[in-house]
């Protein structure tokens, strides 16, 4: 009798081992699972962020009238894009938002260097609502403020609210003298606005889910990787506005 209730003991171990492993199998299957959908999800909104960068200047650029100067995007040395920025909680007047910085380089623009734009100063004009912001890097001193990954507006970097209009002049010394121009919209209303004491930096995470890796910035923008399926609506749209604007000069 002995005998067989440790028999009965041992074979209901192995069925609890048996089950406890299958347990853990399935666990270890769903837990990949989610950590597949997770990346699939991130990956998507990269995706959708440089869409939206590309959609932002399509619609920027089929307003001949109320575009950014021909001869300020000829002389560009890079572009940088943050669609539907949003205002931080908490925090009077500061925002917040991710888009895609690209220079241009010796085979044509560089591939996008996700970037991160946050805090500093709006004007009155910019409400509760997402705003889309471009900005115009206008010569090797605003380049290589960029290059170096971070750095604020108006501090490391001389800036002024861009003019308006394809055929607006752009002669003025305090245009001239500015290493980057920026701009705004909000609620279809496109205008060049004060960001001082904004931050620029690279969007590290971004640059992981975008490229499966970390990339410097500067690397990026020197045009030596590829750029990378999802973002090359947004390049080719830059390419587009940026090489007629050159041509017409």
């Amino acid at each position: 009798m002995k005998r067989l209730f440790v028999l009965f003991v041992l074979a209901m171990s192995t069925v609890c081992l048996a089950q406890t492993d299958s347990s853990a199998k399935d666990d270890t299957k769903k837990s990949k699972k989610d950590a597949k959908y997770s990346t699939d999800q991130t990956a998507g909104k990269t995706s959708e962020r440089a869409e939206a960068a590309a959609t932002v200047l399509q619609e920027i650029f089929a307003a001949p009238d109320k575009g950014v100067p021909e001869d300020l995007l000829g002389s560009a040395k890079c572009a940088i894009v943050i669609p539907g920025m949003k205002k931080a909680g908490f925090v009077f007047g500061g925002r917040y938002g991710r888009g895609f910085a690209t220079c241009r380089a010796a085979n044509g623009w560089s591939a996008p260097a996700p970037v991160f734009l946050g805090g500093g100063s709006w004007g009155a004009q910019i409400g509760g609502e997402a705003v889309d912001v471009v900005m115009l890097v206008m010569n090797d001193k605003g380049m290589q403020q960029l290059l170096s990954s971070k750095f604020k507006i108006g501090v490391d970097a001389s800036a002024a609210a861009g003019p308006v209009g394809r055929s607006a002049s752009a002669d003025t010394n305090w245009k001239l003298n500015s290493e980057l121009l920026t701009y705004s919209r909000a609620k279809g209303l496109f205008a060049g606005i004060e960001l001082n004491g904004a931050e620029v930096k690279q969007d590290g995470d971004t640059t992981k889910e975008l490229y499966g890796k970390e990339i410097p910035f500067n690397t990026i923008l020197a045009g030596k990787v590829p750029t990378p399926a999802p973002a090359r609506p947004f390049i080719a749209e830059i390419q587009k506005d940026f090489r007629e604007a050159r041509a017409s000069k």
